[in-house]
């Protein structure tokens, strides 16, 4: 075969999806479920339903994003009342959708957790940050694996310090992160590492988590996710092989109480023949 008749990746992506990058969510999203992202990146359909969990934890990253951009701007640190305004704006963002809410919650209970949050985080010492702001939702792509499309990365909060360039991503969870649940997560802040890298100017960086826990308590804690260049490359193997898959059409349910319970495809699914 004539290599300069071969497809780019990139231009196989955007034949696949519409889009000539691939997402860490996506990659994680076929892993779950091959059949869930062929609906959801390939098809496009449209969600049945949204898990309150989602529009939660969106809303949640709307007020702190709302947060970080006045200090970026050189503000003093917003009073509490705009953040909650910016959880509220966020959330009004799926009012033409129907929320699929856990047990024993409702909107009326996530906005009494979320005033808790917001109010433990304005007064904790995420608040203060250590250095200069550089990026809120900041997107980074790269050609990082050899035949595979872009990778794209939207990192929540990026900031210089005088020694390291820190990269952060905050997570919502019902429960506290063990190290396990940190090890099992760290794969997407390690691609990231490769994607800021040019940043750092030499200088290291440093990978975290900040999970902010649903519990009575509010709880944020920083996980740092440590540098580690075989489990990098360990991670874009599988990357790789993930893409390999996609382009070969390779698409399935994988049925279980954990990825049918809250599948917004889950009429789309019955009805797939395969």
């Amino acid at each position: 075969m004539d290599l300069l008749f071969e497809s780019l990746p990139g231009d196989v992506a955007v034949e696949l999806t519409g889009r000539d990058y691939l997402s860490y969510s996506a990659v994680t999203t076929y892993q779950s479920c091959p059949l869930r992202y062929y609906f959801r990146y390939v098809l496009g359909l449209p969600e049945e339903t949204v898990s309150s969990a989602l529009v939660f934890g969106s809303a949640i990253h709307a007020a702190l994003e709302r947060f970080y951009r006045e200090r970026m701007q050189g503000n003093s640190n917003p009073p509490l009342d705009l953040l909650q305004e910016a959880y509220q704006m966020a959330w009004r963002r799926f009012d033409d959708r129907e929320i699929r809410f856990g047990k024993e919650e409702d909107q009326a209970s996530l906005d009494n957790m979320a005033n808790r949050i917001l109010t433990t985080f304005h007064g904790s010492e995420l608040a203060c940050t250590p250095g200069r702001i550089l990026g809120i939702e900041e997107e980074f792509r790269g050609e990082l694996i050899p035949g595979c499309p872009d990778i794209l990365a939207r990192v929540d909060l990026l900031i210089e310090t005088p020694d390291a360039l820190v990269v952060t991503d905050f997570k919502t969870s019902r429960s506290r992160w063990n190290p396990e649940h940190v090890d099992e997560s760290a794969g997407q802040l390690l691609l990231y590492h490769d994607l800021v890298r040019p940043l750092a100017e030499g200088r290291s960086i440093r990978l975290e988590f900040v999970v902010v826990t649903k519990t009575k308590i509010p709880d944020l804690t920083r996980h740092a996710v440590n540098f580690d260049r075989q489990r990098i490359e360990r991670t874009k193997r599988i990357v790789k092989r993930v893409w390999t898959a996609i382009q070969s059409g390779l698409f399935y349910p994988v049925p279980s109480a954990m990825n049918c319970g809250g599948c917004p495809f889950r009429k789309p699914c019955r009805d797939w023949t395969g």
